[in-house]
């Protein structure tokens, strides 16, 4: 499989030692951003300097505390700054003004500028996302208040290069997968995320890890996961890709989710593919009605309604918390949501919520399971799994493969073909018509999955409010015309 990885995806594929290695591991970087550096470090044959690559991190993507030093620099000493970093732009109405904000180290608009010759030479890259990621060169424009009006110190971008220095090409990735058996693409997944697919017992372990990659690929698929302490929740959707956000424990609010009446500006839930609330038994909100009647809103259509702004966004929902082995024994009896805050404790939240994901089938995390070979640059398999979140003609195919009884709830149904759509994108990227996959691996990998998914809500909704008692989930078959 590595043979054929190296073959098809050449300068994508890249050597991980995770198992062995201390060097990242003690640089505490996330793995898009890991895999950049081993793109742009290694050798041919996965070697690399180990110090250069150090004092390239240590040199270009500060920590934040060191920021306060990075502003002497630049304002006191008036020297120019190159830093790896995530930008956001943004533009006055009023004034025309062109502005951007670096998140992770706090610095705002309100202190910033981009000048008109250098917004013209980078606009199209700036403006490829709510956020971008990129090597950016920052300068200090000083004060003159002689002027009239007053001009301000602010803080200039002089110099931007995108953090992808290639082009993804979609349609030949999904010609590649023909390439491979499903075993070996199930393999090339879990590598493409950092993990050993050698370290898994069973098939059923790697396609429950790989679950957590639907919402990666598919528009507002909203998922549930319980599981163990130490399966590897927070690192597959906190630290793999840089299009989602991970909040973990504290304090979530309406404001800082959605909408920010005082600024006026969207929240999380606009700037990226999926939220993901982990250890959601430790998080509390705001004001947990105004939250509730929010999300609820949001989960049903994509559409957030806060005051009088209303809000659109195609971000899914992902709650993850840990559970006993006690009511891991007992699904079927117990209700499993019963920790989580007050704000889940309503079934018809818990409807909008498409699957579960049982965790449990996940083997805890062992120096075992981390890669040590050839896999996908996690950059690159993240940035594809971006872009297909924008194909339709997957769900126009699962649309024409399942058969939906009559009389099926609208929601169950919805929620089984939009699981179903994201296991074929992930598993079958190769897919173009009907003709193109075989009815077995179909039913197999994709609709039996999404089938026991959306069954394990509608079981924990039986369970938690008697209106749901004895409403199974439809039998969806296959078209008998395909």
């Amino acid at each position: 499989m590595e043979d054929l990885l190296r073959m098809y995806f050449d300068e994508m594929a890249v050597y991980k030692d995770l198992k062995n290695s201390n060097c990242f591991s003690a640089l505490n970087l996330p793995s898009f951003t890991r895999d950049w550096l081993l793109h742009k470090f290694e050798s041919e044959d996965g070697y690399f300097d180990t110090d250069e690559l150090v004092q390239f991190v240590k040199k270009f993507i500060p920590k934040k505390e060191e920021w306060v030093a990075i502003k002497s620099r630049m304002m006191k000493d008036y020297e120019r700054v190159k830093l790896l970093a995530k930008i956001s732009v943004d533009i006055d109405i009023k004034t025309g003004e062109v502005s951007f904000s670096l998140p992770e180290f706090g610095l705002s608009n309100n202190d910033t500028i981009i000048e008109d010759n250098v917004w013209e030479r980078y606009k199209d890259e700036l403006v490829k996302g709510q956020e971008v990621w990129g090597m950016l060169e920052l300068g200090y424009r000083p004060p003159d208040l002689s002027a009239k009006p007053k001009i301000l110190g602010k803080i200039k971008l002089v110099n931007f290069r995108n953090f992808c220095p290639y082009t993804v090409d979609v349609d030949y990735y999904k010609e590649v997968r023909e390439q491979f058996s499903i075993e070996q693409w199930i393999d090339v997944l879990l590598g493409a995320v950092d993990y050993n697919p050698h370290g898994y017992h069973d098939t059923e372990e790697k396609l429950t890890m790989l679950t957590r990659l639907l919402p990666f690929i598919e528009k507002r698929l909203n998922l549930i996961e319980l599981a163990p302490k130490g399966t590897g929740k927070s690192y597959v959707f906190g630290r793999v890709s840089k299009y989602g956000w991970l909040s973990s424990g504290g304090v979530m609010s309406r404001a800082k989710m959605f909408y920010d009446i005082t600024k006026h500006t969207e929240g999380l839930i606009a700037g990226h593919d999926f939220i993901t609330l982990d250890e959601v038994q430790t998080i509390s909100f705001t004001d947990v009605d105004e939250m509730r009647a929010v999300l609820k809103g949001y989960l049903e259509s994509g559409i957030f309604t806060v005051g009088n702004y209303e809000g659109k966004a195609t971000a899914g929902v992902v709650l993850c918390g840990n559970i006993s082995k006690e009511v891991m024994d007992n699904d079927a009896t117990t209700d499993m949501f019963e920790e989580l805050p007050k704000i889940f404790h309503e079934s018809a939240l818990i409807e909008r919520f498409h699957g579960f994901i049982k965790g449990w089938n996940i083997p805890r995390m062992t120096d075992d399971l981390k890669v040590s070979g050839w896999a996908l640059n996690s950059e690159y398999f993240c940035s594809i799994l971006h872009e297909l979140r924008d194909d339709m003609s997957y769900r126009a195919i699962v649309d024409k493969l399942i058969s939906v009884p009559e009389g099926s709830d609208t929601r169950d149904t919805e929620a089984v073909k939009r699981i179903t759509t994201a296991y074929l994108k992930l598993l079958f990227p190769n897919v173009r018509s009907t003709e193109d996959i075989y009815a077995r691996d179909f039913m197999k990998y994709c609709l039996r999955r999404a089938c026991r998914m959306r069954a394990t809500i509608k079981q924990q909704l039986a369970i938690i409010d008697s209106e749901y008692r004895g409403k199974p989930i439809p039998n969806f078959t296959l078209n008998g015309d395909i």
